[in-house]
């Protein structure tokens, strides 16, 4: 069990426990999730097991694409709608037009303050942490990047009081969309958080290929082998890096550390795949020498004919 399984997350559990029934479902200790979703949040998950887990350092640079429900009239805590409510204002004079206008500022590269209800880390705690003991910590705000943000549709005010905006955001490592759509309501003048929250979109993959969680279960106890398909091999899960092949006696060699030659071929990140289609490592070529970032899967070495065996 090698690769990256996709998940539709369910809202309730956190990451943490998905990837605890995944663990659980599969008999494995080996997997690991690449980008958190909060409790109430929903949506795709990559979860890497066993070799895939040395590409989560890459694959949790991704973008990120959600579907977001922006309700106004009401800001909360923790900025979403699990927070307690702090301040209420009336909505009914926002306009399409006007949100629109007010997304453009949100949008590109721009300073973001992290929620204190978060696990961004100060002074090495969690801001969460702190949040729960009824602190409030300074914080610096941090570049992060909003490709885009497009408002999908506005709904009329409800009998709770709030109005709701659909939107869809596509944003870089590190974004808070609830933070997103408080700020929305400040510079709209009406207080606002996220009301909800789907991923689309994580990295390379697509929620389309997810299975829901409670699937994912059933078939690990019904259908083992057709959960086992489902898991896309660690050199797929990279296909965004340029294609390296190598022999068997290069895998080899990239195994244990050792440089490989190409003449001609542009410098930068690479994934190696060996004859028999298996990702080797991740490399970088460098004025024409190819090296080893991370191992992913020696190769397995025959011994010469006529080799003594080890007991």
């Amino acid at each position: 069990m090698h690769g990256v399984l996709l998940v539709d997350k369910p809202a309730g559990p956190t990451s943490h426990d998905v990837v605890r029934r995944i663990r659980r479902a599969l008999g494995t200790r080996d997997a690991g999730h690449t980008g958190t979703l909060d409790p109430a949040a929903t949506g795709l998950l990559a979860v890497c097991l066993g070799d895939a887990l040395k590409l989560q350092r890459w694959l949790v640079e991704g973008d990120k694409a959600y579907l977001a429900t922006v309700a106004f009239g009401a800001s909360t805590t923790t900025e979403d709608a699990e927070g307690t409510v702090v301040e209420r204002g009336d909505p009914s004079a926002l306009t399409e037009a006007g949100i629109r206008a007010a997304l453009a500022p949100l949008t590109g590269e721009i300073d973001q303050v992290p929620p204190m209800y978060s696990a961004v880390r100060v002074d090495g705690r969690r801001l969460h942490e702190a949040a729960r003991a009824g602190e409030t910590v300074e914080r610096t705000a941090r570049r992060v990047t909003v490709h885009s943000l497009e408002l999908g549709s506005l709904g009329p005010v409800g009998p709770d009081g709030l109005r709701r905006a659909e939107l869809a955001v596509r944003c870089g490592k590190g974004t808070f969309v609830r933070t997103l759509a408080a700020d929305l309501g400040r510079a709209l003048g009406v207080p606002a958080h996220l009301g909800a929250l789907r991923r689309t979109v994580a990295g390379p993959f697509a929620l389309e290929e997810a299975l829901p969680l409670e699937v994912l279960e059933q078939l690990a106890a019904s259908d083992r082998p057709g959960l086992l398909s489902r898991i896309i091999p660690p050199a797929e899960a990279v296909s965004f890096f340029p294609l390296a092949t190598v022999d068997a006696n290069g895998a080899i060699a990239l195994s244990r550390g050792r440089q490989l030659s190409r003449p001609g071929e542009p410098d930068g990140l690479c994934r190696v795949v060996g004859p028999d289609g298996a990702l080797v490592a991740v490399g970088e070529v460098k004025a024409e020498r190819l090296r080893p970032v991370r191992v992913i899967t020696a190769p397995v070495v025959a011994p010469a004919p006529g080799a003594p065996r080890r007991s």
